[in-house]
Parts: C-alpha cells; structure tokens; sequence
C-alpha cells in the first residue's frame, strides 16, 4: 500500500457513528452500525468495513438503505422464523432477526430463520460470533438482490452472481476461540478489490476476468464499464456452493434472487437463511466441546510445510487481526480516507471532529 491513514478503534467508531447519525440514524442504530463495521477493519475483514461507507450514504440519497428501520416478523411458526429488514441498515435487522432467533433456539433447540429485504448486512462471521457466544451452532447463507452481478460461474465469462457469502459457527472449549469459517464463495470479496483499486494495486493472477472473458490483474476493471467479473474459488466447487447459497437465500427468504427478472436498483439487499442448533440437544455440551477440542488440536497439530506459516483455526486469522489492530490502529489507504472524509463533509460533519483521527 503506498501510502496510508492509521486510525484507532476508538476514534474510528466515534468517527463512524457521527457520520451514520448525520445520514438520520438515532444514535442506538449508529452505534451498531459503527461497532459492526470498525469491527470488521479490526477483524481484517477492509472489504466490509469502513470503506464501505461512501456507498452507504449513496444508498441513502437513492432511498434505497432507510435509517431508523427495526426488523419485522413476517412468520412465526415455532421453529421457522421470517423476518423482513424493510431496507433499514443490515447490520441493525440482522442483529435483531439474529437476537430473536437465538432465543427461539434456546427454547426449543432448532431454528430456522430467513431475513429478506436487509441492506448490507456486512461481515456475516458476526452474526455466527452472535450465536456461539450462546453455545449455539450456526450456518448462514447469504446472497444479493438488486445489485449488478460480480462473480462468473464456472466456464463462464460473465458476472451471474454475487459474492454469496457463506459461514459456519461451532463453539469450542475456548469461549474466546470459537470456529468461525465466514467466507465468500468467490475467490476474493468484492470489497477487497475496492480496496485495492484505492490504493491502486494489481491484483495476483487468477482472480478477476475482464469484459471479455480473458484474465486480469486490473482491479478497475468492476468499477468501470464494460465490467469484467470475479472468479468463484475452487472452480466447479465455488460456484456451486454459490448456487446452493443463492438459492438458500434467496428462495427460502422469499427475497427473490439475483436473476434478470426480479428489480436490480443497484443497491446492496441481502437475503439471510440462518440454521442454529443447540448442540445440548444431541448429547452432553462438555462432550461435545471436547471433541471438538481434540479434533482442532489434531487438525492445527499438522508440522506445518513452512514453519513461518502454522495451520490456523478457521477465525484465528481474525482473532490474531483483532489483537494487533486494537494495539497498534487500523490501516486504511489514503483514497479509501479520502472518500470517507468527503462523504463525512456532505452531511455536514465538521472536519475539526474527526482531523486527530489522520
């Protein structure tokens, strides 16, 4: 990264929270919102954190994100639970939907939950962090509605997905270090090409194909037309466990799906189907927490090829981010700080608040 902006947690969110509650949000929403999204740099997750938000209050002159939005229960039948997110700020309707569903389990052992109609829902391992917290399993697929295509499918040559998130949440004998695999069913999250392309880096090969289907190394190539498309990871696996999460969304939340015949307004709808477990409910929770123990142990026992680079727990990465993060600042490239900062002027934040932050 040429050159950069390191900011502390605790003047980022501060930052953030004045910018959402400018954009009309009571300060209870801003403050999830920015926890969520300062959460997500401090997880390492840049993609889904506060570069984001530029496009957020973009969304918010289009009427397409509504602020002050609280989720809705559309269905309640025992263990099915729908929710609706009425275009409020994702991170707000997920939390909440994520809230009642997590009760719902804890009653009766099984839940499954959709939300449709979310605005971005940001990093989805928060909400499976949600749910171990409670000793509970989760998994999460999450697709997009309105927005353009960015990922090919398999001997494809043009964008017909989303990145299309999926996650898994177990929780192990460590409260502090559960197994979080959170992942995009491409090979890269979009975000991280906005990333990249602010700071004006090329990308490694194999990650991107232009507007003709050959491969590239321009990040710029989404963000201009005619776009090109990310690639699904792991070829005809990727993209079919986009599919599957796609169509777990999508159609089980009645959200609809990514598909040419529904309405794409170009803004950023999330579709959620949520399934928790409580584990308690098929054996002993020590039992089962200590041989999920043993099993890691064995896993990340492996002598790793290089020693420099051990075999990590799906979300240690983010545990190790987070340590260093809150120690040491938050990285953010200099364009990235530069929208966030104009984006914070139109809606009359005064520099003089936020100017110890750079």
């Amino acid at each position: 990264m040429e050159s950069e902006v390191v900011v502390s947690a605790k003047k980022l969110s501060q930052l953030v929270h004045e910018i959402i509650s400018c954009g009309g949000s009571h300060s209870s929403e801003a403050q999830i919102v920015s926890n969520h999204l300062v959460g997500a740099n401090l997880a390492g997750h840049d993609s889904h954190g506060v570069g984001i938000i530029p496009t957020y209050l973009n969304n918010l002159k289009k009427e397409l994100l509504i602020p002050n939005t609280p989720v809705t229960i559309i269905n309640d039948d025992g263990a099915f639970l729908q929710f609706d997110g009425g275009k409020g700020y994702g991170q707000r309707v997920a939390h909440e939907a994520m809230k009642k569903g997590i009760t719902r389990c804890k009653e009766i052992g099984l839940v499954v939950m959709t939300l449709k109609n979310a605005h971005h829902i940001g990093r989805v391992g928060t909400y499976g962090e949600m749910a171990v917290d409670e000793n509970l399993v989760s998994l999460h697929f999450v697709n997009v509605t309105d927005h353009y295509a960015l990922v090919a499918p398999h001997r494809g040559s043009d964008a017909r997905f989303g990145t299309n998130p999926v996650c898994f949440a177990l929780p192990t004998g460590k409260k502090s270090e559960p197994i979080i695999l959170d992942m995009a069913t491409s090979k890269v999250a979009a975000g991280k090409l906005r990333v990249s392309n602010n700071a004006g880096n090329k990308l490694p090969d194999g990650l991107v194909i232009d507007s003709e289907g050959q491969p590239s190394n321009d990040p710029g190539i989404m963000f201009s037309e005619p776009k090109g498309a990310l690639l699904p990871f792991g070829e005809h696996k990727g993209y079919g466990l986009a599919l599957i999460a796609e169509l777990m969304s999508g159609v089980l939340s009645g959200g609809g799906t990514i598909q040419p015949d529904n309405i794409r307004l170009d803004g950023i709808i999330n579709t959620m189907t949520v399934i928790l477990i409580d584990p308690a409910r098929l054996g002993s929770l020590d039992w089962i927490k200590n041989e999920i123990d043993a099993m890691v142990n064995y896993a990340t026992g492996s002598p790793p090829s290089d020693p420099k680079l051990p075999v990590l727990l799906p979300g240690e990465p983010e545990r190790k981010s987070r340590t260093e993060r809150e120690e040491n600042g938050i990285p953010l490239d200099s364009e990235s700080w530069s929208q966030i900062l104009e984006s914070a002027e139109s809606l009359g934040v005064d520099r003089s608040f936020f100017a110890e932050c750079g």
